[in-house]
């Protein structure tokens, strides 16, 4: 478990210009970037990823690792690739520079246009722990929220980040992103990580870039967010992307399926809590009779997060126990 938490604290977790407006011009990235050259088949292999075509100029990259992983060369989180027809949009550049660099170069082998932006969906380290490589090549970073401050002041899951370089664009409210003609749409979303979610959706090819809005065949992170606000979130994107496929920020691709196995689990979650609520159980008691993980749940990914003890990264019960006990009960989102 030690090991869980070392390394998962440094791969769980700038900005210049500041865009509020539903649409912004940023730079042009130099078409000469002078990416690393990667033997990228290999490098995809050593990191536990899959490169899988969701649409034309579509991808992500899928990892596979559980926790704990076995090295830090492991990816552990998933990342993008959106080509337009001038330029490129990166998802999630991974937790160190090598991979974020394995996934630059990846790019490389399947268009010669440029890499325009990077995204941060969240401020995780697992997520944003690459931006280094991308400032080194010049590439602006899109992030949300208060995410500068949460990655400088090293908040939750990103304590033992020695080295954080957060987003040189802010957006704050619907954004549209464009590569020449191919148009994203940058979205808020709330409940994962502290004020600083966003997913990016891709219009004509229907393919949604949720980050960790959706954990798909994972026990989820719930340390650092709000279930109820999260729960409002995964219930927005049932209704407004029916027919998308969902790239996770952990898991496979998935669909509005997907959304709601997570939307159960919470549901789930939430009725346990209320259950040790009615009862009057303290946390210790709470945890002690709920430490299995359901049977719905025994083939899932991740499982040191629903009850394992790991510095700064609470439980999933002991987040549920501590948001759902001592508030108000209110109706669960069906």
């Amino acid at each position: 478990m030690k090991k869980l938490a070392s390394f998962v604290l440094a791969a769980l977790i700038t900005l210049l210009v500041v865009a509020g407006g539903n649409q912004f011009n940023a730079f042009n990235a130099a078409n000469a970037q002078n990416i690393p050259q990667i033997n990228v088949n290999a490098g995809l292999a050593k990191a536990g990823l899959k490169l899988q075509e969701l649409g034309s100029g579509i991808y992500g990259l899928i990892a596979s690792v559980d926790l704990p992983p076995a090295s830090s060369d492991l990816a552990i989180c998933n990342g993008g690739i959106v080509i337009g027809s001038d330029s490129v949009l990166v998802i999630d550049p991974f937790h160190t520079p090598a991979l974020a660099n394995l996934l630059f170069a990846t790019v490389k082998t399947l268009t010669d246009k440029p890499i325009k932006y990077v995204l941060n969906t969240h401020y995780h380290n697992d997520h944003t722990g690459g931006n280094i490589a991308a400032r080194s090549l010049g590439i602006p970073i899109v992030g949300r929220g208060t995410i500068r401050e949460y990655m400088l002041n090293r908040r939750g899951p990103n304590a033992q980040d020695s080295n954080p370089i957060p987003p040189d664009l802010i957006v704050n409210s619907e954004t549209n992103l464009w590569l020449g003609d191919r148009q994203v749409k940058i979205e808020r979303a709330e409940g994962h990580s502290s004020g600083t979610d966003i997913t990016a959706y891709v219009p004509d090819a229907k393919v949604l870039f949720s980050g960790d809005i959706l954990f798909n065949g994972r026990i989820p992170f719930v340390g650092d967010g709000d279930i109820r606000a999260w729960q409002g979130s995964l219930y927005r994107l049932i209704s407004t992307y029916p027919e998308a496929k969902i790239v996770p920020g952990h898991g496979e691709v998935g669909d509005r399926s997907s959304l709601q196995q997570l939307q159960a689990y919470f549901n789930d979650l939430e009725k346990l809590a209320l259950s040790w609520k009615a009862r009057g159980l303290s946390k210790e008691q709470a945890i002690a009779e709920s430490s299995k993980i359901p049977d719905t749940y025994k083939d899932y990914k991740f499982k040191p997060l629903y009850a394992a003890e790991i510095p700064n990264l609470p439980s999933n019960l002991v987040t549920a126990y501590d948001q759902f006990t001592r508030s108000t009960p209110i109706p669960l989102i069906p």
